[in-house]
């Protein structure tokens, strides 16, 4: 009897002991799900900070205040006061809705100068605002940056050969060193035989990239368009072939690459 009340004791410790776990990993599975999903407080502009105007100025006409946004959203380096950068200007114009970081301010006077890693080279290219990022993209961002061509192979003979347009990723990883003003230029498009011209709103960043890369940049500048992608520490570019029409649709090429 004493030998069964003995077993029936270990089983229930057992049992007891099971059920225990199933809930601990049943709690660090949530607790893991919502991570991302915590809410956190930032800085951000409630109207446009000019270059050369101080945090101090800028509290005082109430372009700052903190709000909070998803953890998964906060922006790498956005601060949550302003006590770093009581005594700082900002560098280049920051725009309403952005979140506050201390790359973004620096010491009175240094507004207009361009800090380049030791390394690197800065090199600028001019984008539309759907290719920054609709302007998050700011100096200290990471980006990823992507091509697009429509390109001609040339032959030795003097012809030409078109070949597939594509896009595809250039750079994985460089850092955005500047911003600079916006201007607005004219485009003209033709449909159904009528013209259209709109405005489009370009503006100028520069990164700090190797010579290789900047070969590689600015060769597509010139012969193609280029987007940013805005990264954070865990996003994931990896160098790949890129897309073309008969990958995006197969059905009329008849079948993928």
């Amino acid at each position: 009897m004493a030998r069964r009340s003995i077993l029936l004791s270990v089983a229930f410790a057992i049992a007891a002991l099971g059920t225990a776990m199933i809930i601990l990993y049943v709690q660090g599975v949530d607790a893991r799900a919502t991570e991302g999903q915590q809410r956190v407080a930032v800085l951000t502009a409630t109207d446009v900070i000019e270059p050369g105007e101080s945090v101090a100025d800028a509290q005082a006409a109430g372009k700052l205040e903190k709000s909070e946004v998803v953890r998964d959203d906060m922006v790498e380096g956005a601060l949550s006061s302003t006590t770093s950068i009581d005594d700082k200007v900002a560098l280049g114009t920051i725009y309403p809705g952005q979140q506050i970081m201390g790359q973004q301010f620096g010491s009175p006077g240094s507004e207009d100068t361009l800090t380049i890693p030791d390394d690197k080279l800065a090199v600028s290219v001019e984008l539309t605002d759907p290719a920054r990022v609709a302007g998050f993209v700011n100096p200290g961002s990471q980006v990823a940056i992507f091509a697009s061509g429509d390109p001609e192979l040339y032959k030795a003979d003097g012809t030409t050969q078109k070949l597939s347009p594509y896009t595809r990723i250039l750079l994985t990883s460089v850092e955005v060193i500047g911003v600079g003003d916006t201007s607005m230029s004219s485009r003209t498009t033709t449909e159904d035989g009528k013209e259209t011209t709109e405005q489009i709103p370009r503006t100028i960043l520069t990164v700090a990239v190797s010579q290789e890369q900047a070969e590689r940049l600015i060769y597509a500048s010139r012969n193609g368009d280029l987007a940013f992608a805005l990264r954070t520490d865990k996003s994931k570019a990896t160098d790949n072939p890129g897309v073309t029409a008969r990958d995006i649709m197969p059905e009329v090429f008849g079948g993928a690459r």
